[in-house]
């Protein structure tokens, strides 16, 4: 794999392309730097817990709360 970086000077690239890549398919892509670093996602991109806090609906936490409750009910049962 060959990953370099350049500043052009003018609208024309030439790219001088190994042997051993010779009739395969390659993939070039053409991007700035700044570009690039929008695209890349945050180092810390983990929610605490608390960040997730009011993401559900009254109506959806009502019922996981009411499963939660049946499922702890169950485990109240003697076997």
């Amino acid at each position: 794999m060959v990953h370099t970086t350049v500043t052009p000077s003018n609208t024309k690239v030439s790219l001088t392309i190994p042997e051993e890549y010779i009739g395969k398919k390659v993939e070039v892509l053409l991007y700035t730097l700044e570009e690039s670093e929008l695209k890349r996602p945050a180092k810390n991109t983990k929610k605490k817990p608390s960040g997730y806090a009011g993401s559900l609906s009254p109506k959806a936490a009502e019922i996981f709360l009411k499963h939660i409750e049946i499922s702890r009910n169950e485990w109240e049962r003697d076997i």
